[in-house]
């Protein structure tokens, strides 16, 4: 009696394609989640970014004041040292700046801005950026010459440059800080999905989806992007860090987001005059926070890296 044999787990049954393997199924994730697991530094450091994530999220019930909210704000209490109390009795666990806002409150608000920069400026860049590679690999000829002349135009000029730029001329706001960041980013992850799909476009399974009739789109979505992904994330990963210290940088030289909702770039920027007469507390506590994110991000994502690199 013929046995009949099933298809293998790596195969598509509509032959368009590679299916990827459940993450319990599949040996090489399976060692991957298992380095990433036995890496103390990992829990640590998402350990970390999870915690960073709850305080931000519950900042509106967790910080003392709102320091948004200029009407609160009591200039007499400007530049308070930590522990100290208001004439009202409130304590000020990490002092007040020089308009009388309550530090941890807007170190809690300012991790919010930082994040939300970070993380939408990612996101968009990544996606964008992926895309416009997806895009000149599959496509090539005048089109991929003209997407990467385009990219060496971007990576030519400082990214710190390019923003400046920008946001001199589109002016402040969190939402053109995010705009600003995306411009000068999207350009690197075009590469290196470009890069990647070059390699994918050769194999069987994409000649075998297009002899099957697939549109370019469905090739591109389907089966590539799935396949050239994992070395957009781990960037798109470390990127996080760079964008909230762009953000961060921006707001201190003052064409990031508006005085009246600081990020800790601005916070920092605000304590900087006060610095040689002892007043400390007002730029270093937002300084720390700020170091504390960035750390634990990349700290994350070189981890991730290590894991997901095929040499070891």
């Amino acid at each position: 009696m013929t046995q009949r044999l099933a298809p293998p787990p790596s195969v598509s049954p509509d032959g368009g394609g590679p299916r990827a393997q459940p993450l319990q199924h599949t040996p090489a994730r399976r060692a991957i989640l298992r380095r990433l697991r036995s890496k103390p530094s990992v829990k640590g450091s998402a350990l970390a970014l999870l915690a960073l994530l709850a305080v931000v999220l519950l900042a509106p019930w967790l910080a003392p004041q709102n320091p948004y909210d200029l009407a609160a704000l009591d200039f007499l209490d400007g530049r308070l040292a930590p522990g100290a109390q208001s004439a009202s009795g409130a304590t000020y666990w990490l002092g007040t700046d020089d308009q009388g806002r309550d530090m941890l409150s807007a170190i809690l608000y300012g991790l919010r801005i930082s994040l939300v920069v970070g993380l939408s400026a990612v996101g968009l860049a990544a996606l964008i950026g992926s895309l416009a590679g997806l895009l000149a690999a599959y496509r090539g000829g005048a089109i991929d010459a003209l997407l990467m002349r385009v990219v060496d135009f971007i990576l030519g000029f400082p990214s710190m440059l390019v923003a400046l730029v920008l946001l001199a001329a589109i002016g402040r706001g969190v939402d053109k800080v995010i705009l600003a960041i995306v411009l000068v980013q999207w350009a690197n992850y075009a590469r290196i999905m470009r890069a990647r799909a070059l390699q994918e476009r050769k194999k069987e399974y994409v000649e075998a989806a297009r002899n099957l009739g697939f549109s370019a789109w469905r090739i591109m979505t389907r089966h590539l992007l799935p396949n050239c992904i994992a070395p957009v994330l781990v960037f798109a990963t470390i990127q996080i860090a760079n964008a909230i210290a762009l953000e961060a940088t921006l707001s201190f030289l003052g064409v990031g987001v508006p005085i009246t909702e600081p990020s800790l770039g601005l916070l920092i920027a605000n304590g900087f005059n006060y610095l040689l007469s002892g007043e400390y507390w007002i730029s270093m506590f937002p300084g720390l926070a700020l170091l504390a994110l960035i750390l634990a991000i990349n700290l994350l994502g070189d981890r991730l890296r290590a894991a997901l690199d095929p040499r070891s």
